[in-house]
């Protein structure tokens, strides 16, 4: 008994023995793994399946950087019909990333995880890097975005004029261009593929360029069913400085032979467009924070108001409509009751219009500077439709304030200019109704609310 117990102490001994040597082999192993690949990447490691393992964060860039030499040298040419815009790689910064792809190599199985470490060196069969290829897309973008500012054309609709019973276009339709950006880009991307093969310096991309159709075309000038005058406006502007004088014409000149689709809500600020310096505006007065001040545009409302009384008398739909904030005499002159005004001033304040009627609406304006008239004239179909204008009534009458006199050291002492002009105060409505066989399209009520306005006057103290 007392021989085997021995024997079995004697082997368990053998066995805890054999297994610290086997534990110890295998550290003393594991280290010698880890010294050899202390500065290297580990062997299961590939970068784009080319195995890395062994070698070093250097050895892997100086690879990657070896292969960004077909693209040294290389210039790009985006081409369209003459149009010419180039850039070089190198403005582009094109190439591997070498630095990344040798250091994302040799972070593989050097987390903070032991056992995802010791899964990926020695259970995993390899891990593949990809190595990251970029260029500077802000660069390309640009280079991209000058060539389209000599080549995009923006589509235009045909502009007509109502005469002697039909519509002739003034103005022909043309069809617009745009380049693809995103299609140049694809195709970019698709040439630095076959680079690396290619002989040259110069690596040619036919640019995409899209054709847009217009959506009124001049060979459809019959087809509107413009057939006679739904409604008209008019206004008069005697009085008015030169450049105010300007501007109605300018503005209506904007506006005039453009056609409303039915269906379809006009925008008095997106016809018209930008209303400043840049796009041909005079200085005039404008109402602004309370005040009337000189401002770029200012007589813009003596069109939108001419505007609003051609499609009240068309019976249209109005959709927004908002009133000055006290009476300008403007709108009053020619026998008009207060009221029967429109304000605009983009991109808050807009006067739209809805054709609800069965055909297309063709705007004609009249502007005689002679006479200082404006006329608005809207072409279409009638289609049986009556406008009635009901109680119209001016009620609440404020006088305006007493004159303000303010110093302004800008002029001449002894000279007094006056800058702003007194306005009596009211309240205004009256009743739009718009009936068709027995049918009513429209019944509401306008109203506007004008402040009392004291004269203003500068004295000079210069």
């Amino acid at each position: 008994m007392i021989k085997a117990k021995n024997k079995a102490i004697l082997s368990l001994r053998g066995i805890l023995w054999g297994g610290t040597l086997l534990l110890l082999l295998l550290a003393l192993t594991l280290s010698a793994f880890e010294s050899y690949y202390k500065d290297k990447i580990y062997p299961t490691v590939t970068v784009a399946g080319l195995a890395v393992g062994g070698e070093t964060q250097s050895e892997v860039e100086s690879y990657w950087l070896s292969q960004n030499e077909p693209f040294q040298g290389k210039r790009f040419e985006f081409r369209f019909d003459g149009q010419v815009a180039t850039v070089s790689a190198q403005e582009l910064d094109l190439g591997y990333d070498a630095t990344l792809s040798a250091t994302q190599a040799y972070l593989v199985g050097r987390s903070k995880h032991a056992f995802s470490n010791f899964y990926t060196k020695f259970l995993k069969k390899s891990t593949d890097i990809t190595p990251y290829f970029r260029w500077n897309t802000n660069v390309l973008d640009e280079t991209i975005d000058s060539l389209a500012q000599y080549i995009d054309i923006p589509v235009a609709d045909a502009l007509f004029q109502f005469n002697a019973g039909r519509v002739t276009a003034f103005r022909p339709s043309h069809e617009g261009k745009k380049v693809n950006a995103e299609e140049t880009k694809k195709r970019f991307e698709q040439a630095l593929i076959s680079i690396p093969s290619m002989q040259g310096s110069i690596v040619t991309i036919p640019l995409p360029v899209d054709v847009i159709q217009p959506s009124l075309t001049t060979d459809r000038v019959n087809a509107f069913g413009i057939k006679e005058l739904i409604g008209r406006g008019y206004s008069e502007f005697a009085g008015s400085i030169s450049g105010r004088i300007h501007n109605v014409a300018l503005a209506a000149s904007r506006i005039n032979g453009l056609l409303i689709k039915p269906g379809t809500t006009f925008s008095f600020n997106d016809a018209v467009g930008d209303i400043s310096a840049a796009t041909g505006y005079q200085s005039a007065y404008i109402i602004k924070e309370g005040r009337t001040v000189l401002g770029d545009g200012g007589g813009v409302c003596q069109v939108s108001t001419t505007l609003f009384r051609a499609a009240l008398n068309a019976g249209l739909s109005i959709v927004e409509r908002r009133a000055h904030a006290y009476r300008v005499h403007f709108y009053e002159d020619g026998g008009f009751k207060a009221g029967l005004d429109a304000t605009v001033f983009s991109p808050s304040v807009d006067l739209k219009i809805k054709n609800d009627t069965p055909g297309y609406i063709l705007i004609q304006t009249k502007t005689d500077t002679k006479n200082m008239t404006l006329t608005f004239e809207l072409y279409g179909t009638n289609d049986g439709r009556q406008t009635e204008i009901l109680n119209h009534q001016v009620w609440g009458a404020i006088p305006p304030p007493p004159p303000l006199y303010q110093e302004d050291p800008t002029l001449p002492k002894g000279v007094t200019k006056q800058v702003d002009w007194a306005a009596w105060g009211a309240q205004a409505s009256f009743r739009y109704k718009v009936t068709r066989t027995g049918e009513v399209l429209q019944d509401e009520i306008f109203s506007s609310r004008f402040q009392p306005w004291q004269a203003v006057y500068l004295q000079g103290t210069l």
